[in-house]
């Protein structure tokens, strides 16, 4: 089945949903507050024409791909206008302030929505690094206004399919942003901080994959981070007081030259890591 599908926000996130649906032969319709990158969009091939009010009704699926602010303000000021056709999804990488004003508005006007969180990017922003493949294999989370709405999920299912995702996680707001501070946010937080030491500018030429892994995210979007960190700042701030509580325990066993303090912190944290990721 041919769909067409709007999408909102033609950044790293929404412009690779608009170049894999089109590339799957799907009508993409899109809409950017920047005139220049949906006039690139189109010219090159991944939207096929803007995204506006009247066509939003049209669409199958709409995927708002834009910071958690603008994703509030576009679910509530465009809910009369989508109609009872369209599944509407954000995809922003907070859910509960999010979630709870789409929720609001479909209630109010009687579409469907869904909070999402394709769990898939890279440390570039912006249409000119989206690709076609970016969500495939990877994990797509839902939050769905009710878990056990089988015939929803089913049809959810069904319409992100084209962007070839590996698995749909279903969970609730609050779960997703208790979690995804500690699994991305934290680890942004920490990879920015990182490369601050003095040392990092005499690292050329010694080192190798450890830097390179824990600085991957050290690069990244200030405003769009900023937005993610203040809306879910006290999941992130809890997860920042454990991390630094466990550090402060490696660096006072090795300051105080503790070597069995030291083993045993280091035999924990493996030992974890095991069990974790069930390796």
């Amino acid at each position: 089945m041919t769909m067409t599908v709007g999408v909102v926000g033609l950044g790293l996130i929404g412009g690779s949903f608009a170049r894999a649906y089109s590339g799957e032969g799907h009508t993409v319709l899109a809409y950017d507050t920047d005139k220049t990158i949906l006039d690139f969009a189109i010219l090159s091939g991944a939207v096929s024409a803007p995204l506006t009010d009247d066509r939003l009704c049209e669409c199958d699926l709409v995927l708002v791909c834009t910071y958690p602010q603008a994703a509030c303000s576009f679910l509530e000021e465009k809910g009369s206008l989508f109609g009872k056709k369209p599944v509407v999804i954000d995809c922003c990488g907070t859910k509960l302030s999010v979630v709870k004003a789409g929720m609001a508005s479909a209630e109010k006007h009687g579409f469907t929505y869904a909070g999402g969180h394709p769990m898939a990017g890279t440390q570039f922003s912006g249409f000119g690094h989206s690709r076609m493949d970016l969500f495939c294999g990877a994990v797509m989370v839902i939050i769905p206004p009710r878990t056990d709405d089988i015939r929803l999920l089913d049809k959810i299912k069904a319409l992100l399919a084209p962007a070839g995702f590996g698995s749909i996680t279903v969970t609730t707001a609050e779960v997703h942003d208790r979690v995804i501070a500690f699994s991305s946010q934290l680890a942004h937080v920490v990879s920015n901080a990182y490369v601050k030491s003095p040392t990092a500018r005499e690292h050329t030429g010694m080192s190798a994959g450890s830097y390179r892994d824990l600085t991957r995210v050290a690069k990244l979007n200030p405003e769009m981070w900023t937005q993610l960190f203040m809306e879910n700042s006290e999941n992130l701030t809890d997860e920042i007081d454990c991390i630094i509580k466990s550090l402060t325990e490696y660096r006072d066993a090795i300051a105080a030259g503790d070597r069995e303090r030291l083993k045993s912190l280091l035999a924990d944290g493996s030992r974890i890591k095991e069990e974790v990721d069930g390796k």
